[in-house]
């Protein structure tokens, strides 16, 4: 075992603090990690405050991890120390049904093991996430970062990137395709952003006309207020996909009737109980689909980081202090950041620092 040193929640109310725990020894097939960047996802604080239920304490969050190899386990050859490297949402999985085959981890029939918050499928110890010092992972599991990324802007696309990726690659979309990208926050102006290096032609839906400059400065063709009625009615039968990356329940059937037949509207961001009700009218009448998609596997996320890396494509991120993690998350909720958090790890060695000045 192993001495880390992180940031974890002690229970759904408590606020984030210094916390530290033991890693595991490297297993033949670990890579071990130091952090340099983790990205604060707005998972971490539905996890945190128990707001999906399940959740087990003490919680170190954190799963957009960008890391330097320490030390590698005797059978891996596909990284070495030094190389700069990425985790995910994922840090195992059974590794033998058809969706792990498939390189789709993130369907395991057995359910994956996430990277915090889970049980750990060979030794029962619980995971423990990215707002730490280091970490020690499966190399199946592992991401090489291409060389000369921008290293904290990257760490956000191992969620926020890969869960708009994932869907699009799914779907094939491409030139010719009109994309609707419903919300600008995290995944959404990803979501922009990739929609358009793909060739697609692509509109942002809005609540807010203010976001209409950020949504052309993230590459947008076409800004569309959700809010007026007459806007949304013009935009009747126009695309060929919606991306809906809000994460709290709101009304589809409008955003239904502006696709195509055989339009498909693709949840990347909701997981409760759609409300209100669809009108079966609006699927029926033009073949029209819901469908969900959940982050990406790893061969699509690495996929996606060569892609970027290609692209020049990163995340707009703001850094941030560990000690000022709660003050983060606040911010967070009230949508006062753009687009993406990401610590700053040598501010948990000065956290560090100080919790020993104080214990001494």
């Amino acid at each position: 075992m192993s001495q880390a040193f992180g940031y974890a929640a002690q229970s759904s109310t408590s606020p984030l603090a210094p916390f530290s725990f033991e890693r595991r020894e490297p297993r033949e097939d670990d890579v071990v990690i130091r952090i340099l960047y983790c990205g604060v996802c707005h998972s971490d604080i539905h996890q945190v405050r128990d707001e999906w239920g399940g959740s087990q304490y003490p919680m170190v969050p954190g799963h957009e991890i960008i890391g330097e190899v320490t030390a590698v386990g005797r059978n891996v050859t596909d990284f070495r120390v030094g190389e700069h490297v990425g985790v995910g949402c994922m840090v195992d999985s059974c590794q033998c049904c058809d969706a792990c085959h498939d390189g789709l981890e993130q369907y395991c029939a057995e359910f994956p093991t996430m990277t915090y918050g889970a049980v750990d499928r060979h030794d029962g110890t619980a995971t423990q996430g990215g707002y730490s010092n280091h970490i020690v992972v499966d190399r199946h599991f592992v991401l090489h970062v291409p060389e000369g990324a921008d290293l904290p802007a990257t760490a956000p696309i191992l969620c926020a990137g890969i869960t708009t990726w994932s869907p699009l690659r799914h779907f094939n979309v491409g030139e010719g395709h009109k994309v609707g990208v419903i919300g600008m926050g995290g995944l959404g102006h990803m979501g922009v952003k990739l929609a358009k290096a793909l060739g697609a032609e692509v509109t942002l839906f809005t609540r807010s006309a203010k976001k209409a400059e950020e949504a052309f400065a993230q590459g947008a063709d076409h800004v569309i207020v959700s809010t007026d009625e007459a806007q949304m009615q013009a935009a009747a039968d126009r695309f060929d996909f919606l991306l809906d990356t809000v994460p709290v329940q709101h009304d589809l059937n409008p955003y239904l009737a502006t696709l195509k037949y055989d339009g498909v509207h693709i949840l990347v961001g909701l997981i409760e109980p759609i409300e209100p009700a669809l009108h079966a009218a609006n699927l029926v009448m033009k073949r029209r689909a819901v469908v969900g998609s959940l982050i990406g596997g790893i061969p699509e996320t690495q996929e996606l980081l060569d892609f970027c890396a290609e692209h020049d494509i990163t995340c707009d991120i703001e850094m941030l202090d560990i000690r000022h993690i709660n003050e983060g998350y606040e911010r967070m909720i009230k949508g006062d950041v753009k687009y993406r958090f990401v610590i700053d790890m040598a501010t948990l060695e000065q956290a560090r620092q100080e919790e020993l000045s104080r214990t001494e």
